[in-house]
């Protein structure tokens, strides 16, 4: 679909009253986009990943309390986290998104792909987990109640990441998978400061970013940067709603505002676009003049790990 396409669809899907544009929006993902047929490999991976990620840095991740800004359709990435041993997770979302139907879907296809998920985890599974939640599900139907309760997940939707109401120091791992990009920086920084509070002083902030114009994950036609050569104002009138907002906000601003809010960074790991970075060298567009003074590797970065501690 062509990326103006999308973006109107969106826009107007927007403007309903919020009840009615979230199943309206949900209702056109399930037939029509990336819902269809939904698969929680991708999700599982990521989890997989931030874990890899915290052990390679020298933590344990086990036995550990986890919280996740972004919660999405399905709290896959806790699950991920629950079946390699955490504690429990505490996943938040400014939006109800969660369904119960993909709850299933998602627990259907582990049961029938086990070994497919068995090698996707390796060393790190914790088999009797898995076993016993697809024996769980295979008994009875699970409701989404069940299901959190089963795998210790603690959902909050309608939440904010930035006054989340809990006790200070309660959690060990303050993380999230491509999420960032989609808040306001103001926000940002309340989600970091109050992340301050409610991490223990040796837990860590553990968050990847997608920098990429998500338009270009739809439509091969635009670049990685595509967003890059507009306005505010005109990004606004295609990206200012509910369903693709993006601040548009580069590696470098990231680490200006991670440091700015008193956190020490121990790993910066950007992926820098060859295409991205092609369109720069041969003057395909223009960039708007925002982004003007940054260097062509910070505008061709698509994506980093970014993991910190607070002062």
């Amino acid at each position: 679909m062509h990326w103006k396409t999308k973006s109107r669809i969106q826009n107007a899907v927007s403007f309903l009253p919020s009840a009615v544009s979230y199943s309206a929006y949900y209702w056109l993902q399930r037939r029509f986009g990336a819902l269809r047929q939904y698969c929680p490999v991708s999700r599982l991976a990521a989890g997989i990943e931030t874990w890899k990620v915290i052990k390679k840095l020298g933590f344990q991740p086990e036995n550990k309390t986890f919280f996740e800004v972004g919660t999405g359709r399905v709290p896959i990435t806790p699950l991920a986290f629950w079946l390699m041993g955490a504690k429990r997770s505490i996943t938040m979302d400014l939006h109800p998104y969660m369904k119960t139907e993909l709850i299933n879907d998602s627990i259907d296809f582990m049961s029938i792909n086990r070994n497919e998920i068995q090698e996707l985890f390796g060393q790190l599974l914790i088999r009797d987990r898995l076993e016993d939640l697809l024996r769980f599900y295979e008994e009875d139907s699970i409701s989404t109640d069940a299901f959190l309760q089963y795998c210790q997940i603690e959902y909050i939707a309608p939440g904010d990441a930035a006054k989340t109401k809990l006790n200070d120091n309660a959690i060990d791992f303050h993380t999230s998978y491509n999420v960032f990009e989609h808040i306001p920086p103001t926000s940002l920084i309340a989600i970091l400061n109050e992340g301050s509070r409610i991490t223990n002083k040796s837990g860590l902030f553990v968050h990847r970013v997608d920098y990429s114009d998500h338009f270009s994950h739809s439509d091969s036609t635009i670049s990685a940067i595509n967003f890059l050569q507009y306005s505010d104002s005109d990004w606004e009138k295609y990206a200012g709603n509910r369903y693709m907002y993006m601040n548009r906000l580069r590696h470098d601003d990231f680490l200006t505002l991670f440091e700015s809010s008193g956190h020490r960074i121990l790993l910066s790991s950007p992926d820098i676009d060859q295409r991205s970075l092609k369109v720069l060298k041969t003057g395909q567009f223009t960039l708007n003049e925002k982004f003007g003074s940054k260097s062509e590797d910070v505008l061709s970065t698509i994506s980093s790990w970014l993991v910190s501690q607070s002062s």
